[in-house]
């Protein structure tokens, strides 16, 4: 098996992001075609009986820029129509402590 079949559906790239009582998971796959798509998953631990809960999206190429363009405007409405005295940056801080100081590339990490 040489190198582009075993880069079937492999993933490339993750990048971990905790936030409270959930974890999104940004992860690079490639197919067979050697094209590369992204893979967003939510996933969230059930305290009754500890299994998790995950919730998948696929993003194609093709949608990349119409997708953080939606993303980009759904968030600046919320922080400047809805929220505007919230104080996001400081949210942020305090988890980037949190998060910068755990491997994003886990290979068990669903």
């Amino acid at each position: 098996m040489d190198d582009f079949d075993k880069r079937d559906n492999e993933e490339i790239y993750s990048k971990k992001v905790r936030a409270g009582k959930r974890t999104y998971f940004f992860d690079v796959k490639s197919t067979k075609a050697n094209d590369y798509f992204v893979t967003i998953t939510e996933s969230k631990k059930r305290f009754e009986d500890g299994t998790f809960v995950k919730h998948k999206i696929f993003l194609y190429k093709e949608d990349f820029n119409k997708f953080v363009e939606a993303f980009e405007d759904t968030i600046n409405y919320v922080k400047t129509e809805l929220m505007p005295e919230y104080n996001f940056d400081e949210f942020t801080r305090e988890i980037y402590k949190s998060n910068n100081d755990e491997d994003t590339n886990e290979t068990n990490k669903y």
